[in-house]
């Protein structure tokens, strides 16, 4: 029999790749002649680089880069396909824990991804996937794009790198700088929000909190956000301020879009392109698979119902295994694909008390699924 596992984390408590050494494990002890292969899922954040390495091989390289507060640092980006197709996680060089106690995201800035996106242009990559998630940043993508050739100009006609809080300064903004190098290079931007740039569900006031904006600097970061919308649709004759996923990562969806050309796809999408999932699976009995809460959001695409609606056009079983589900989506994610859910948790407990046992609970159960496989 064969086996595919590609799950996504459970946010908290388990890694994808643990995820799927503990179901490879329990497949191996229950279906011992079997094939299994193993795709652990990251959805653009930390640890993003290391999932596609791990599923379809490559190397690490290593890049001197800014970090949010323009000091240097080591950063990376993965290199897989050959040296084809490089990814980079916005978070190795602009994400929150980076900032440690200095969140201050009128301050911070997106440079150093953009010196990563360019380093890996200059390598001669064709493709570039770059994974938003976890950023300290508000600044819309400037400073990846002024690291890139990108010139920004106050109403004074001064250029500066804009950062959250000066983006408000922007009057006008020079594409005709932009590297060279950049002109060849497919660009995939991962991100699994469809917030706007900006308003009240859009970059600032959604994510601005957890960076370190109270309310006064939440609307001030917005109408930054606001100006440099203004200017980019003056300079490019296009408004994307409304486009799904705009608003992600400080807006550096808009960015990537703006300043980098990148097209916004959902990051299990782009997961499954990259693996070449299609084909992985035409042979296979079962798809395992799982998130850490099965509800509404995943219905929107992510990682299971990503999966799933795949699967289905080839009539393959997808097993969910979830740390919870919302009662009230399963039927909806059945018809979509997934063909059993099974939540992890044995007890009705709490999730301060759970999420300590969910790799004992995830083992349990996966035994459980295939030591019913195996009796049919």
């Amino acid at each position: 029999m064969k086996f595919v596992l590609i799950p996504d984390s459970f946010k908290g408590t388990l890694s994808s790749s643990r995820i799927c050494e503990i179901v490879s494990e329990k497949v191996q002890k229950h279906f011992a002649d079997s094939t299994i292969a193993s795709v652990p899922v990251a959805d653009g954040g930390e640890g993003s680089v290391d999932a596609f390495i791990s599923a379809v091989g490559g190397e690490k390289v290593k890049v001197v880069v800014k970090n949010p507060y323009f000091e240097d640092m080591e950063s990376y980006y993965g290199l897989i396909e050959n040296g084809r197709t490089a990814v980079i996680e916005m978070a190795s060089c602009a994400g929150l824990p980076l900032v440690e106690d200095r969140k201050d995201p009128r301050k911070t800035t997106t440079y150093g991804v953009g010196q990563l996106i360019l380093a890996a242009a200059e390598r001669g990559v064709k493709k570039i996937i770059v994974g938003l998630g976890g950023s300290s940043t508000n600044d819309g993508g400037c400073g990846a794009a002024a690291a890139a050739g990108v010139r920004f100009f106050n109403k004074e006609g001064k250029e500066f790198v804009p950062v959250g809080g000066t983006v408000i300064d922007i009057a006008d903004i020079d594409l005709s700088g932009r590297s060279k190098a950049l002109e060849q290079v497919e660009i995939i931007t991962m991100c699994d929000i469809d917030n706007p740039m900006y308003g009240t569900t859009g970059a600032s006031y959604i994510f601005g909190p957890q960076k370190g904006a109270d309310e006064a600097m939440v609307e001030e970061l917005d109408a930054g956000i606001r100006n440099l919308s203004s200017v980019i649709a003056g300079v490019t004759g296009k408004d994307i301020s409304q486009v799904p996923g705009t608003g992600a990562a400080g807006a550096m969806g808009a960015g990537m879009i703006a300043f980098f050309g990148s097209r916004l796809q959902m990051g299990i999408q782009t997961v499954l392109d990259t693996v070449k999932f299609d084909e992985m699976i035409q042979d296979a009995d079962y798809i395992i698979t799982g998130e850490g809460k099965l509800d509404s959001q995943s219905l929107r695409g992510k990682v299971v119902i990503g999966i799933a609606e795949r699967a289905k056009k080839q009539n393959c079983r997808v097993i969910a295994v979830v740390g919870g589900a919302d009662d009230g989506e399963i039927e909806k994610a059945y018809e979509m694909g997934v063909t059993a859910v099974f939540p992890i948790n044995r007890l009705p407990q709490d999730f301060s008390v759970s999420r300590y046992h969910s790799e004992e609970n995830l083992s349990y159960t996966v035994d459980n699924i295939l030591r019913l496989l195996a009796a049919r």
